[in-house]
């Protein structure tokens, strides 16, 4: 293999996946400028190790290169100052105490893109844990050695972060409800 046809097939790779790994840095970060940071800072991770890639069957590259991007934005969360601060798990101002949620409560249908403006503006500390353990299907004991806090705490913030998602949906749904109904009114 020359190295013109390495470097054709890294930039095949990242854009077959940059716009998925995007998605999962912006999850993560909160805004899209750390986000393709973050996502340029794990390619180049990618990019280093792809001789240390071992192929265990089809799908394997995209997990593998997805561990390595949430990797990366964990670590770009613990270091950055500005975070610092943010990464607090507790509740978040303004929020109630965990609500007692139906499990069987239908949730109205909004699109993908409310969704990911819900997730990203949810606090910080909730963002991750449901990122990780949502979105990432890592345990709660997982989730607790990566961020150094107790399963039990990453329990409460997932619960803090459905309720809290569940009563911005909600109130998204409401506001559609109304502006629906002046347009027909007026």
């Amino acid at each position: 293999m020359n190295r013109q046809t390495g470097i054709d097939e890294i930039q095949d790779l990242y854009d077959c996946y940059a716009p998925k790994f995007l998605g999962l840095c912006y999850r993560y970060c909160g805004n899209r400028e750390d986000a393709e940071d973050v996502m340029h800072d794990g390619f180049l991770t990618i990019i280093r190790n792809l001789d240390r890639f071992q192929n265990r069957g089809e799908g394997s590259l995209e997990a593998w290169m997805k561990k390595i991007m949430v990797n990366t934005a964990l670590k770009y969360l613990r270091k950055e100052a500005r975070y610092k601060k943010l990464l607090v798990f507790e509740a978040a101002p303004g929020d109630n105490p965990i609500e007692d949620a139906d499990e069987n409560e239908s949730y109205p249908q909004i699109s993908q893109e409310h969704l990911l403006q819900l997730i990203t503006g949810l606090p910080l500390g909730y963002r991750t844990v449901f990122n990780f353990y949502v979105m990432e299907d890592y345990s709660h004991r997982e989730i607790g050695e990566m961020l150094n806090i107790s399963e039990n705490t990453s329990k409460t913030q997932l619960a803090k972060a459905r309720a809290w998602l569940r009563k911005r949906i909600h109130e998204l749904v409401k506001l559609k409800e109304y502006e629906q109904s002046e347009t027909s009114a007026g």
